[in-house]
Formats: structure tokens, C-alpha cells, sequence
């Protein structure tokens, strides 16, 4: 196979452009296709563990990630009424002990640096694609929503929960809707006026005191090198989201409600805090097949998962560098793909299991599993050795 293989990426978002500075630094023909008509700063707050912080080190990004978003210093689990320190974790040894820090940012910021090293012209905007179309050679007629249509030897869906190349190879499915909502917002920490949050990362957690029928919890972390950026998230329980809606503006009332009772600390954040939004939280079943032919899903298109861990963004970009990796030298597009889906599956299953049941560093946890693995070294396993 050569290295001069046309791949088509769907979706500039955070796994779909690692996957292209890989792909592209690995030789191959790599176009990206963006629905939106810019990339802008817009969306959340992203924890970045070792394990993702590891991959940017490889694309020699490390650097300007440190530069731009908060190295944590340290991460509270605190009670919900008390504030009670259920666990402390310091990252100030993760460099060490991980070789990457524990950071957090702007997912603006991050597809700013993310794209940098991609050569001119490999980003086109405004394509929503709609269709696609597999011949017997394998190659792929991708049909946009403007009308227009490209050809591809690889297509790489990384465009979300709500994938158009997902329904390709799987048909129409919605997502499953949690029960649950995330209110999000980012605003300029000098809106707290003089008071700050005790940590750089903290989250509020319910115990057994907490009186309502259905938990939830509240995390704030800064997203600034400066630290003049505070983002905060929930998880909260709401019974009766749209599903035809994939965000709506809150008012600030709704999130002080929700959070009633909660400390003081939780309460000075809610109340400066702008503006805000109300996300639905989505997940789907582990899929029976990630790819088909020559067309091959990662991130959130094939594992969307509650956000809990802080490791949805860390799948999306493990999977870039894997999935570049086994394309790298291959003979056989398809046995290519099944090989990348063979040795990320059971991972990525492993964290939205774990993301679901919501104890993440509650309490003390063995976070080697997680923090330790490294996708651009661990050995590539093949599927028929299992």
C-alpha cells in the first residue's frame, strides 16, 4: 500500500485533527472536512491527563499546550455540603512519575495548536457531509451537503456522537439520552472579584447526606495559563431534555436551584458566571464493528461516554495515534482498520464503564491504568493472536 493513500478525515474537532498531523507526518494524502465555516473559540473546559498529554509530547506540541492552559497543580474531591476533603491528588510528581503533567484548557485553544502543523489547505470548510459511497476497489465517493463530492481511499469519521459516517456503516440510531445534563460555563475569573477556589481542580461531590432522590456534582478548573479563565460542569439530573436539541442557554436560576444547599464556594461560582448552556449527556452501547471497507470511526463517533473521568477528548486522541499507526506501512486497508479497532476496543470500553458509574477519584484510585499507557509505543497487537 502507499504512503501516498488519499484519507479523508470528517471532523476538525479535537481527534480528527491529531489524526491529521499523523496521518500527514506518516506521508499520506490527508484532507479534512469541517462542517463549520471557521474553526472559532468556542466550546468546553478539557482535562488532559498524562496519557493524552503523552501523545502531544510525540507531536512535539507539548510546549505550547503547557504555555497556554493550566499545569494543575493539584485535584480536590470535596463534599457537596461540608466541603470535607474526600481526596487530594497532587500532580506536581505526575512529570515524573508519567512523564507529562496533568493539565487543562480551552478546547478552542487546543484545535488552534492542534491544526498548526498541518500544511496549508488541508482543512476545507463548511463540508457537511451526507452520504458515501464505497466501490469495489475500495475507493470512497464522500458526498457533501453543498452539493459537491470527493474521493477518498480512507475515510475517517471523528465527526461525534452524532456521526454521519457512523449511520453509513451502522444505519440511523439516536444516542442515548443519560437522564442527565452538563450546565457549562467559561467566563473571566476576575468576576469572583477577590475570592478564588481552594484548588486548581476541584469537584463537589453528593454523599450521604445529600436529601435529593437523584445525585449530582459540580467541577471547576481554570483553563488559562494565567489562571484568569474558570470553566465550571455538572453532571445534573434532568427527566425531560428535547432530544432534538443539542444545547440551550440557561439561566443562572435553574443551576443555583439544582444546587441548593451546596457550599458556599459552589454557590459564588454559579452566581458570577454570566451566561451559561445546558448540554444533554449521551452515550451508546459499544458498537458492534468500527469500520467497514475503508471507512473506519474514532472518538466519540464510535464511543461517546459520560464525561466523568475527563477522558473523552484523552479516547479521541489515543485513537488518532493509534489508528495512524496501524495504517502506517500497511498492506490492506481493511485489515488495517481491524487491527486499530482490535487494540483500542476493550480500552475504550474499560473507560466508559468507568465513566459511568461516576467514582473517579472520589476516593484514593489506582490511576496507572489510565495515566500510564502511551498510544504512540505500546505494542500493536494483531487480531488473529487473540
Amino acid at each position: 500500500m502507499a504512503d501516498t493513500l488519499r484519507v479523508a478525515i470528517i471532523g476538525c474537532g479535537l481527534g480528527g485533527a491529531t489524526a491529521a498531523v499523523f496521518l500527514q507526518r506518516a506521508g499520506f494524502d490527508v484532507k479534512v472536512y469541517e462542517q463549520a465555516p471557521v474553526l472559532t473559540r468556542v466550546g468546553a473546559g478539557i482535562s488532559l491527563g498524562p496519557n493524552v498529554m503523552n501523545v502531544i509530547k510525540h507531536m512535539g506540541l507539548y510546549e505550547q499546550f503547557t504555555s497556554t492552559g493550566t499545569v494543575a497543580r493539584q485535584r480536590l474531591s470535596r463534599a457537596w455540603d461540608t466541603g470535607e476533603i474526600l481526596n487530594e491528588v497532587s500532580y506536581t510528581k505526575y512529570g515524573e512519575i508519567y512523564g507529562a503533567v496533568m493539565m487543562s484548557m480551552h478546547r478552542g485553544d487546543m484545535i488552534d495548536i492542534l491544526t498548526s502543523p498541518l500544511k496549508p489547505g488541508t482543512i476545507e470548510f463548511a463540508k457537511r457531509a451526507v452520504g458515501f459511497d464505497e466501490a469495489a476497489n475500495g475507493v470512497v465517493t464522500i458526498r457533501f451537503e453543498d452539493g459537491t463530492s470527493a474521493e477518498a481511499d480512507v475515510v475517517v469519521g471523528a465527526d461525534g456522537v452524532n456521526s454521519k459516517v457512523r449511520e453509513a456503516l451502522l444505519g440511523v440510531e439516536p444516542p442515548h439520552y443519560t437522564g442527565f445534563v452538563a450546565y457549562r460555563s467559561i467566563f473571566k475569573a476576575d468576576l469572583l472579584g477577590d475570592f478564588r477556589p481552594m484548588g486548581d481542580h476541584t469537584k463537589w461531590w453528593t454523599t450521604e447526606s445529600f436529601p435529593a432522590k437523584e445525585d449530582r456534582h459540580f467541577i471547576s478548573y481554570y483553563l488559562t495559563n494565567a489562571r484568569d479563565e474558570l470553566y465550571f460542569v455538572t453532571g445534573s439530573p434532568d427527566a425531560n431534555w428535547d432530544p432534538t436539541r443539542s444545547n440551550v442557554p440557561v439561566d443562572t436560576k435553574e443551576i443555583l436551584e439544582c444546587y441548593e444547599g451546596f457550599h458556599d464556594e459552589v454557590q459564588r461560582i454559579i452566581k458570577a458566571c454570566p451566561a451559561a448552556t445546558k448540554w444533554p449527556l449521551l452515550e451508546r452501547k459499544p458498537l458492534t464493528l468500527w469500520s467497514r471497507g475503508n471507512i473506519v470511526l474514532l472518538g466519540d463517533a464510535c464511543h461517546p461516554m459520560k464525561p466523568h473521568m475527563g477522558q473523552g477528548a484523552g479516547m479521541a486522541i489515543e485513537d488518532a495515534a493509534m489508528l495512524a499507526r496501524c495504517l502506517k506501512g500497511a498492506t490492506n486497508v481493511p485489515e488495517a482498520l481491524q487491527t486499530y479497532e482490535y487494540n483500542r476496543k476493550d480500552r475504550t470500553k474499560r473507560v466508559q464503564d468507568t465513566s459511568r458509574i461516576n467514582t473517579w477519584l472520589k476516593y484514593p484510585t489506582d490511576t496507572d491504568w489510565v495515566y500510564a499507557y502511551d498510544a504512540v509505543n505500546v505494542p500493536i497487537a494483531k487480531p488473529e493472536a487473540a
